[in-house]
């Protein structure tokens, strides 16, 4: 009889630490067929928030690799003075013993974590019922979860080879990877995007996509507003203004026209929009940065930065740009007068294949989420 080996992956809180995981997850299931061993891959999520409606998309019965979604009570971690600190304390603990519950159940082989705040209870469950785990960090610094989870797992795996020096005493158990996207990100769908944007497909003016992550982004979306006339004297602009700025700016869609096409969220065939596009802008977010890199897209990035953020879009959108991969606008910078100066270069073809040519071998010709999905069959005995 064929044994059947369990895996249980771990995080969310954010689509950032969903969608990469389901990723691997997928290549995972193909991987394993490929060499004859029969997976099933549990996920372990915040019962409340986005994770469920998520990950019940991709369950087995759904035509995905995700055999059964458990949701546990969470508590985020917070470096400053917060009242929340005293009370999510105890939502850590109870999904500690939640976690525990969990894995003693399904028994698994191992876990990956995707990292986030709701990945470290039960990467300490893991350790204290001795399950091996490995966790991965997306952004080129790491965050703190991460930093909590790498202390007991097997192997860290890491996006940039440079993230390494934040690991000093465990770089052995560190291996590059690469950030996982999803495989669509990785065909050429662009001819679908343009009719999907009803723009011709000799169109002549490049294509700006403008995304703010999925609840937009307000900075962005008022940049755009303020200079709109001049972005569509140079591009046909896509703008995905998020929920709340299209609630907030009902105007923004009377504008639309065959130069100017705001959306309010696009979602299924924002693979298909991206490849289509010839320059993105955008925040700073270590997914969406994979994926415009991935489809080798010239990227002009105004990540998020203040009190509210830890500094990693910042760190995230430095790197690229040290690599050649993108044009950042930061703080203060960001003014409608920054912003015309740094896309009047990418107006420029060559300008934007220098940039696309950074991408290409920032992300090598390997998908991610296979080489993460061979690790963890290597250390399937």
């Amino acid at each position: 009889m064929e044994d059947t080996y369990k895996v249980v992956f771990a995080g969310g809180g954010s689509g950032g630490h969903i969608y990469p995981g389901i990723a691997v997850a997928d290549a995972l299931k193909t991987e394993a067929e490929k060499r004859g061993i029969k997976i099933e891959i549990y996920w372990i999520g915040n019962k409340t928030g986005i994770d469920k409606s998520i990950l019940e998309k991709n369950l087995v019965t759904e035509g995905g690799s995700i055999t059964a979604f458990y949701g546990i009570s969470c508590g985020k971690l917070r470096r400053y003075l917060s009242f929340k600190n005293f009370t999510d304390m105890f939502r850590i603990i109870s999904g500690y013993f939640q976690s525990k519950k969990i894995l003693k159940k399904i028994r698994p082989i191992c876990l990956f974590s995707k990292g986030g705040f709701v990945s470290v209870t039960p990467c300490r469950a893991a350790k204290s019922l001795k399950v091996p785990y490995y966790t991965h960090e997306c952004d080129f610094t790491p965050g703190l979860a991460t930093r909590l989870n790498s202390k007991h797992a097997s192997k860290i795996l890491l996006s940039y080879e440079e993230t390494k020096k934040f690991f000093s005493a465990d770089v052995e158990k560190c291996t590059v990877t690469g950030n996982p996207v999803r495989p669509i990100f990785w065909e050429d769908n662009s001819a679908k995007g343009l009719d999907f944007l009803k723009i011709e497909h000799g169109h002549k003016k490049p294509v700006l996509l403008v995304i703010g992550g999925s609840l937009g982004a307000s900075q962005i979306n008022s940049l755009v507003s303020e200079n709109l006339e001049w972005l569509c004297e140079r591009f046909i602009v896509v703008h995905q203004t998020g929920k709340q700025w299209a609630q907030e700016h009902p105007e923004t869609f009377q504008k639309a026209d065959e130069n100017y096409k705001p959306f309010e969220f696009i979602y299924a065939e924002m693979p298909w929009v991206l490849q289509a596009s010839d320059v993105v802008l955008s925040r700073a977010g270590a997914n969406s940065l994979w994926e415009c890199a991935v489809c080798e897209k010239p990227m002009l990035l105004i990540p998020l930065c203040g009190s509210g953020t830890r500094g990693d879009q910042v760190d995230n959108a430095k790197y690229l740009e040290d690599k050649g991969a993108a044009i950042t606008l930061i703080g203060d910078k960001a003014t409608g007068d920054s912003l015309k100066e740094r896309l009047e270069l990418l107006t420029h073809e060559e300008q934007r294949k220098q940039l696309s040519l950074s991408c290409r071998k920032l992300t090598g010709e390997t998908k991610s989420a296979v080489t993460i999905a061979n690790i963890i069959l290597e250390g399937i005995k």
